[in-house]
């Protein structure tokens, strides 16, 4: 069973930067990909980006040029750089762990953190 501990979430003014962490403790599969994903009030949980363990990035259009997503192997431990924010980016953000093996997908979460972007 994997666990994932986030960190880094905060109140920052519109404009400013806040860096995410999330640490995986447990097994990582060869082939795998963590990523970080967001829920605001009263919408659906939206994938913001994800990195594959070859290294492949996926963001969201609304972050492209803002964030920037990146994970250290040696660490179990994914990062989420995030600048110029904007009070839409005000959400709880949560990181995920997709581990891939002989065709199944095990998903993991973390337990959310906040993050208020004030104008």
């Amino acid at each position: 069973q994997v666990q994932l501990v986030e960190s880094g979430g905060g109140l920052v003014q519109a404009g400013g930067s806040l860096t995410l962490s999330c640490v995986a403790s447990g097994p990582l599969f060869m082939l795998n990909a963590m990523g970080w994903y967001r829920q605001a009030p009263g919408k659906q949980r939206e994938l913001v980006a994800r990195i594959t363990s070859g290294g492949t990035t996926d963001y969201a259009d609304s972050v492209k040029g803002r964030f920037t997503i990146s994970r250290d192997n040696a660490k179990n431990t994914v990062y989420l750089q995030m600048n110029s924010l904007k009070p839409g980016d005000t959400a709880v953000y949560y990181c995920n762990l997709k581990n891939w093996s002989d065709g199944y997908e095990y998903d993991s979460w973390g337990q959310g953190t906040q993050v208020t972007v004030s104008s």
